[in-house]
């Protein structure tokens, strides 16, 4: 405030005695007036003992429920969230459906009532070094926005995780069984010889 008085009569001034009193910019007059911590002198060696923060290289998001439509919008809104607190996501995908037979049985007996075919989905989001005061906040952000009946798992990337994303073409393995039952591939063959 003291500046801010000091500055608006050096302003009105400047006209009346413009070479006697030097021109203070305004930026200077502010930055002395809110100072910060980081503004401080701190040693080398002192900066150099600080320990490192924690960072975790590759996490996977994994949301798994039973109405896709649910799990899209979840996902989207949970990359959308990791992008504004500025932790960098790597891809998201969808894995195939796992279909599960579930049979309700009529009281004190082992005969089916009703039968029902229910489809679990997943969508997993990967995000990359992640630092670990992050992670906490994300964690709370993301079960949150987790809709009814839907699951979140954190879990470290793997190559199982990799495998599980493709569907397997069936026609592709079948012809491939094909020529080995046949004795092979060209190539094979002049390799065995």
């Amino acid at each position: 405030m003291i500046s801010r008085t000091f500055f608006n009569i050096v302003r009105f001034n400047r006209y009346k005695v413009s070479n006697r009193l030097p021109i203070i910019p305004p930026t200077s007059l502010f930055r002395q007036e809110r100072r910060l911590k980081s503004d401080l002198y701190e040693p080398d060696y002192l900066i150099s003992m600080q320990p490192d923060e924690p960072v975790y290289d590759c996490l996977n998001l994994q949301i798994k429920g039973y109405d896709f439509v649910l799990l899209e919008s979840c996902q989207k809104e949970l990359h959308r969230y990791a992008e504004i607190m500025g932790i960098q996501v790597e891809e998201c995908w969808a894995t195939p459906a796992q279909q599960i037979k579930v049979q309700r049985f009529k009281p004190g007996s082992t005969a089916v009532e009703s039968e029902y075919q229910l489809n679990i989905y997943e969508r997993n989001v990967q995000v990359v070094d992640v630092p670990a005061w992050a992670l906490g906040t994300l964690l709370r952000v993301s079960r949150a926005l987790l809709p009814e009946g839907c699951t979140l798992n954190v879990h470290e990337h793997t190559a199982e995780h990799e495998e599980i994303r493709y569907v397997p073409d069936n026609e592709l393995i079948e012809l491939k069984q094909q020529l080995d039952d046949m004795g092979g591939s060209r190539s094979e063959k002049k390799k065995k010889k």
